[in-house]
């Protein structure tokens, strides 16, 4: 063979790859990452129609569930329970089937859901978290477990293989009631924020991030005074948004939220997004 010639194999060789690696991610799967303690997680015992979904929602696995028959890292239809192994309803749930009831039916949806109950924001952090980790009770580093010990780390292997195949939309939070009157949780939110962009090589301030509030004060929250640091998320994020909770049912401990309160704080997460995605 020529040199020039082999010069032209290698070229078209090249092209070829690249082509192969543009048509690998679809524009229209739509990825986003959810993450938080235990409402975040899904707290509420889930009723048979929250296990009927549409197959353009999905969920990327994010640990070995043998009872669900599902394994980290693949796609499954996103099926209550779509955290762990034995979560319940959260408010993922229903940010994706809003999202499906109201954009065009090429669009697919899929939802990352990295979730620890009675977790402060501190496990979260990209370099902080092993010491939080370290002194947490026995309870929460046994789930800190399922994740391989890091959290964080996982969802970030699992949006990385993501984007492979979709395009990172957006950010779910649902945090904050371990960190009750705390003024600098959203300065340590922006970390963890800004540590994910970094993480997926999105540019600065390039996602948006929905935070849900607590449960409110009328419904029973006793971590209600929260929302008033929640709220002044934006002016530290230029990007986020924050979700009302107000008038969504919640149970008698305090800090959960019914079935019902899920399905309808999720339909206010997805009417957000779709509010940003217009």
């Amino acid at each position: 063979m020529k040199p020039y010639q082999l010069k032209i194999l290698t070229i078209t060789f090249l092209l070829m790859n690249f082509g192969l690696s543009t048509l690998a991610q679809d524009e229209n799967f739509y990825i986003f990452l959810s993450f938080g303690q235990s409402n975040m997680e899904g707290a509420a015992k889930f009723d048979e129609q929250d296990t009927v979904v549409d197959e353009r929602f999905q969920v990327l696995q994010a640990v070995d569930c043998d009872n669900l028959e599902r394994k980290m890292g693949q796609w499954y239809p996103a099926a209550a329970p779509i955290t762990r192994c034995h979560t319940g309803l959260g408010p993922t749930d229903y940010f994706g089937r809003t999202l499906l009831e109201n954009l065009p039916e090429h669009i697919r949806v899929g939802v990352i859901n990295v979730s620890v109950g009675g977790t402060k924001i501190e496990l979260f952090q990209k370099d902080g978290f092993q010491s939080y980790v370290d002194t947490a009770p026995d309870w929460l580093q046994n789930m800190v477990r399922e994740y391989d010990g890091n959290p964080y780390e996982r969802l970030i292997t699992l949006a990385k293989q993501a984007q492979k195949e979709g395009v990172v939309k957006g950010i779910l939070l649902h945090q904050g009631e371990s960190n009750t009157g705390d003024q600098s949780w959203p300065s340590k939110v922006k970390g963890v924020y800004d540590s994910i962009l970094s993480d997926l090589g999105l540019a600065e301030n390039s996602l948006p991030l929905l935070a849900g509030e607590m449960v409110s004060a009328e419904q029973g929250g006793k971590c209600a005074s929260m929302n008033a640091i929640i709220q002044t998320l934006p002016s530290t994020i230029p990007q986020a948004y924050v979700v009302s909770s107000a008038d969504c049912e919640a149970v008698d401990d305090g800090p959960h939220f019914s079935a019902a309160g899920y399905r309808e704080l999720g339909r206010r997460y997805g009417t957000q997004m779709l509010s940003i995605l217009n």
